[in-house]
């Protein structure tokens, strides 16, 4: 874009992940609405912040409630809401933070996108297994009976698309595991990536 200029700070991430005496990433949690990723994202959050570590978790709702309110579930819509949650996201890595992103994000090319700005490295991508028929009967929030009867336009799973990751960093799945042990799962994962510890 024109007129600006990138400035550089002598404060790093690197420093900022000295400090912290951990690396930093986004642990992105895809699936459908009801699949269970916000309580398996709290979950791992709290376990990490019990390490002492530095964390936040972004959320479809809360997100939705604030920096992306007035957004809609339009293809278009949608794409810019994740693309938004993933520029913020790559600032929080830039900060020193292990970043739990829980948002159904249906679409591959969308995943890729998020994938893109936030940086291959720093990408974790989290497929939160569970079948519709699943979903539907936990439907915790009412929107599949909703969707169902028409009340809710463009909802992924019923009358938008939901596309699997191809290749996730590791498939977390809710009917044959506990979230407290898809938890420890996800965070196996960062262990295994030397996220969590520096040598």
């Amino acid at each position: 874009m024109e007129n600006l200029v990138k400035h550089n700070f002598n404060v790093t991430r690197s420093h900022r992940n000295g400090l912290n005496k951990h690396n930093s990433c986004v642990l992105w949690l895809t699936g459908l609405s009801g699949s269970g990723k916000s309580t398996i994202g709290n979950l791992i959050e709290k376990k990490l912040f019990d390490k002492n570590l530095r964390t936040f978790v972004l959320d479809g709702d809360n997100i939705r409630m604030g920096i992306n309110k007035g957004l809609g579930f339009s293809a278009e819509d949608r794409q810019e809401n994740l693309r938004r949650i993933a520029e913020v996201a790559k600032l929080m890595v830039d900060a020193g933070i292990i970043v739990v992103a829980a948002f159904v994000s249906p679409l591959i090319k969308d995943r890729q996108l998020v994938k893109n700005i936030i940086g291959e490295d720093d990408f974790i991508e989290c497929f939160v297994s569970t079948s519709l028929e699943e979903c539907e009967r936990r439907d915790v929030k009412g929107f599949y009976a909703k969707a169902r009867k028409g009340e809710i336009k463009n909802f992924t799973g019923i009358s938008a698309p939901y596309e699997k990751p191809i290749s996730p960093a590791i498939l977390l799945d809710t009917e044959r595991f506990s979230p407290e042990e898809l938890a420890d799962q996800a965070i196996e994962i960062l262990e295994n990536k030397n996220i969590l510890y520096h040598e």
